[in-house]
């Protein structure tokens, strides 16, 4: 567990600090979280939001994981399309 001085929060939320929207509209993840969600340079995150809630950033496998959760994992094919 990341033990940073930006990190707040024991439970399963935690606030890692905050980060400054540049002129490109680039952000900085702090570091802490960057370890704690091994994040590395080149992943593709998720972006989610709304006007209630505010933003999500996200691994995309979060959604895979959600997704086989409400509909159901299907049965996995081979390149025959046999069930595997």
């Amino acid at each position: 567990m990341p033990g940073g001085k930006h990190v707040l929060g024991q439970g399963k939320n935690r606030v890692f600090g905050t980060a400054r929207v540049g002129d490109r509209g680039q952000i900085v993840i702090p570091q802490e979280a960057r370890r704690y969600f091994g994040i590395s340079p080149g992943d593709t995150l998720l972006i989610l939001g709304n006007e209630k809630s505010g933003l999500v950033v996200t691994k995309p496998e979060v959604l895979h994981e959600l997704a086989d959760e409400i509909l159901g994992k299907e049965e996995e094919n081979d390149a025959d399309g046999k069930h595997v």
